[in-house]
């Protein structure tokens, strides 16, 4: 369950904020409008505040002021152009498809512009029922343009004072995303839970949990001026470093139940990492909350116990049983633990001390680590050709928007066709997925949304409950639009019907009306999701391609560090951030795929298993930071250093061969059948950290290897 839908958080996350400053902000908007005018001029000044309140989400100050002007300028011009386009009908049916088209085309900008593009067709098809003359567009526009400004204020001010909060409430997120990772991980150690199964939940929540790290670092990172930005900013870093220790405690869990299968030990780490889980949490409900978080759970118990298992081994290896392998997993496993537990209590004490100074990259230039905001209109030009996904779906969307238009004509209640188009405005989606899981949400949460109003409106038709549910359904809209759409869609259906039952209060058919517009608008929407689609299969080979290039260069960032070529590890987290996010974006489109139909579908188990390949890879690597430290004090650095470089070149090759096989003398499937060539032993050097390092150079050879068999296979089957 989102964690924002748990009532014990709900109220302190950055959606309920949202929906708070959204509907404060609306209803402030109208009612001072109310006191100078009618109510049809302060439905005009609130529309205006509407449109802008879409691209009213966390975002750093500058962005959101771009971004939320970008919203007023371009919802003006529209509301304008439509306006006067209006008396002429058939004028008017050629800019409701051209401005369509645009609006799709700025999907070009991200994830962020999509709001910006709902909020353009949303004006849009409000402003294409009016029926006014040049002078009468004017001033409507500048009423609209009026409420839009008056949001852009109100919104900005808002936001400044509550900066900090807000950074707060977002690195709270992340934590709490971390915390359901780590459950995951638990489930490893318990035999009821299929490890295949595991690691596709373990892969999926990854790309949700980057997306979240993502926002987190945009806002914590691009400015941090004083000490309270400095906690923050700390604890956001000790939440990236205990990330990665949790990565290197992936190990052979298929081995540890095998010889653990009769020892309580693995319900024992099942708690551990419960436990793990449920203190990170209590973090970040302290963060929440503003307050200092202190450790209050305690791992003694387990651990004792895990101390106890590791000595009865001990003695079965003294005995000449066969246990050294179990010996040898559980002891590292023991170790990562200890080492996690270490980083919490640091989590922990970050949230506690005021800061003189943010860490060691106070002076560096955070840019690749941030989303970067470029609005350039050669990017919609690169996008005019057949070829390009984001071509197809405006494409797609036009057509769908001309064929809504053209059944609405046919309706006794054509005034209203608005509706069908704002249905299809919001179901038809880049991606069949995206548009599939749209057209469910917003179809039964239309259906109980009228049920809902309907029965306000026959048992509670009082002024003030109305005025209760519309100023509850404000508020709800923004706040679950991100974390359950079904929930928004009630909302927004409740919201709209009431205003207009206040407005036309005679409207009997309202209801009946709404539902039939939603049903025609999602049906057009459905049919239209198949027209010019773009599968997700098609993209398959350059994502590939992304995380085999990005991986080239974090290994080399990789053992560079271990290596100590480094003043820092600020190199290595780059390039780490770079791969996560490139692996991010390949799960979250595996995710997409199998939201498809079957026939669209291709290499399903061996996308699973490269994105599975590559994530052990970083694991690996995580795994030998945390050796070498470890051991830091009888390092054999030489030694160490050549065993690492030897590594460092087997790999290297091997990515390189995975990234462009046809240039390579051997084939894919000859170097994947190869053995993974044994590190060497350290010249005789003693130390007792070779076994652990040599094992898990063997491991991240033999998965490097693994995915050049798994990259090959996907290529082949989506050719």
């Amino acid at each position: 369950m989102h964690y924002a839908l748990n009532l014990r958080t709900f109220f302190y996350s950055h959606y309920f904020y949202l929906g708070l400053r959204f509907a404060a902000g609306l209803v402030g908007v109208t009612l001072i409008t109310l006191q100078f005018a009618g109510l049809s001029t302060a439905m005009t000044v609130c529309i205006g505040a509407l449109c802008t309140a879409l691209m009213d989400m966390p975002s750093p100050l500058r962005h959101k002021f771009n971004e939320m002007s970008a919203s007023v300028l371009l919802c003006s011009a529209v509301t304008l152009l439509i306006s006067l386009c209006a008396p002429v009908h058939w004028l008017l049916m050629i800019m409701l498809v051209a401005i369509s088209f645009l609006a799709c085309m700025m999907v070009v900008y991200g994830k962020k512009s999509m709001p910006l593009q709902l909020a353009t067709l949303f004006i849009m098809t409000m402003s294409m029922e009016h029926d006014m003359t040049a002078r009468e567009s004017f001033i409507h526009t500048g009423l609209f343009t009026l409420g839009a400004v008056a949001y852009l204020a109100y919104a900005m001010g808002i936001s400044w004072i509550l900066r900090h909060r807000i950074k707060q409430q977002v690195l709270a997120e992340a934590l709490f995303e971390l915390a359901a990772y780590i459950d995951i991980k638990a489930d490893f150690y318990d035999t009821r839970y299929n490890l295949t199964e595991q690691f596709n939940k373990l892969v999926r929540h990854q790309s949700l949990l980057a997306d979240r790290q993502q926002a987190s670092r945009d806002l914590i990172l691009r400015s941090h001026q004083n000490s309270k930005d400095a906690i923050v900013v700390q604890t956001h870093v000790c939440m990236l470093d205990l990330y990665e220790l949790v990565l290197s405690t992936h190990t052979d869990y298929a081995q540890l139940r095998m010889h653990l299968a009769d020892s309580p030990v693995l319900k024992t780490l099942h708690d551990l990492a419960y436990k793990a889980a449920r203190d990170i949490e209590s973090v970040a409900y302290d963060v929440t909350r503003k307050k200092a978080s202190y450790p209050e759970i305690s791992y003694e118990p387990e651990l004792a116990a895990i101390e106890a298992e590791l000595a009865a081994l001990q003695r079965r290896v003294d005995e000449g049983k066969p246990a050294q392998e179990a010996l040898a997993v559980l002891r590292a496993q023991r170790n990562k633990i200890r080492a996690i537990i270490k980083m919490i209590g640091e989590l922990h004490q970050a949230s506690q001390k005021a800061y003189d100074t943010t860490p060691f990259w106070v002076d560096a230039d955070m840019g690749p680590f941030l989303s970067q905001q470029k609005y350039e209109l050669r990017m919609i030009l690169s996008h005019l050709r057949f070829d390009s996904p984001i071509f197809r779906f405006s494409l797609r969307v036009a057509m769908a928007i001309s064929v809504g238009l053209a059944v609405a004509s046919w309706l006794p209640y054509a005034a209203h066709s608005y509706w069908i188009v704002l249905t299809i405005v919001i179901i038809l989606k880049p991606s069949f997925s995206m548009t599939k899981q749209r057209r469910s949400d917003r179809i039964v949460g239309t259906i109980i949304g009228c049920v809902i109003t309907a029965l306000i409106i026959k048992y509670l038709n009082y002024p003030a409950v109305i005025l209760g549910f519309l100023i509850l359904s404000t508020v709800a809209t923004p706040t679950f639009i991100y974390v359950r759409y079904r929930y928004a869609a009630i909302a927004v259906s409740i919201m709209i019907l009431l205003q207009m039952h206040l407005i036309a209060p005679g409207n009997h058919d309202l209801i009946v009306e709404r539902l039939i517009d939603t049903f025609i608008g999602a049906a057009v929407a459905t049919a239209f999701s198949f027209v010019l689609a773009t599968w997700e299969y098609q993209t398959l080979p350059r994502l590939i391609r992304e995380v085999l290039d990005v991986n080239l260069r974090y290994m080399q960032a990789s053992f560079d560090l271990l290596q100590g070529k480094g003043k820092d590890d600020f190199a290595y987290r780059i390039e780490r951030k770079r791969l996560m996010d490139s692996l991010a974006a390949l799960s979250s489109a595996l995710v997409r795929m199998l939201d498809e139909p079957a026939r669209k579908q291709r290499a399903v188990e061996d996308i699973n298993q490269f994105i599975v390949q590559n994530y052990l890879l970083v694991a690996h690597v995580a795994a030998l930071r945390a050796i070498l430290r470890r051991h830091v004090k009888e390092l054999p650095t030489e030694p160490v250093n050549a065993m690492l470089r030897e590594s460092h070149e087997q790999v290297m090759r091997t990515l390189a061969q995975a990234l462009a096989p046809q240039a390579a003398g051997a084939s894919p499937a000859a170097i994947a059948t190869a053995p993974a060539h044994a590190p060497a032993d350290g010249a005789g050097v003693p130390w007792s950290g070779w076994p652990l390092v040599q094992r898990r150079i063997r491991l991240l050879q033999a998965d490097a290897l693994k995915i050049i068999v798994h990259s090959e296979a996907i290529v082949r089957n989506v050719a």
